[in-house]
């Protein structure tokens, strides 16, 4: 019996995980920011920017992707800038990537990918 209760709650905090990655890459605005992350990390003004979108909204997606633990906030100074929460994260996103040639095909072609 102890077996099966283990193997369940093994089972449900990797569905819960999978859950909130899922959530975190359901909005192109926060999987912009992961993108971007992947690369260097970044003070939120300069995310906002760059992407295109307000400061609240870097913000609010921020806080989402913080409590999804997909990203961590550093402080630098009187600044925070923000980077993914693990080292592994950036190859797991660049598998992610990989993978969207699986699903869309016509992502990339001979002459380049377009979605990198």
């Amino acid at each position: 019996m102890t077996e099966h209760l283990v193997a369940e709650t093994a089972t449900l905090t990797h569905t819960a995980a999978l859950a909130r990655l899922g959530h975190a890459l359901s909005d192109e605005t926060r999987a912009r920011i992961l993108l971007s992350l992947r690369e260097t990390p970044a003070y939120p003004s300069d995310l906002a920017e760059s992407l295109g979108v307000s400061r609240q909204v870097m913000s609010n997606q921020l806080a989402c992707l913080r409590g999804c633990g997909l990203v961590e906030a550093v402080p630098d100074g009187r600044r925070t800038s923000y980077r993914l929460a693990g080292e592994y994260l950036a190859p797991a996103f660049g598998d992610l990537l990989r993978l969207v040639l699986v699903v869309d095909p016509a992502c990339c072609s001979s002459e380049g990918c377009t979605c990198a």
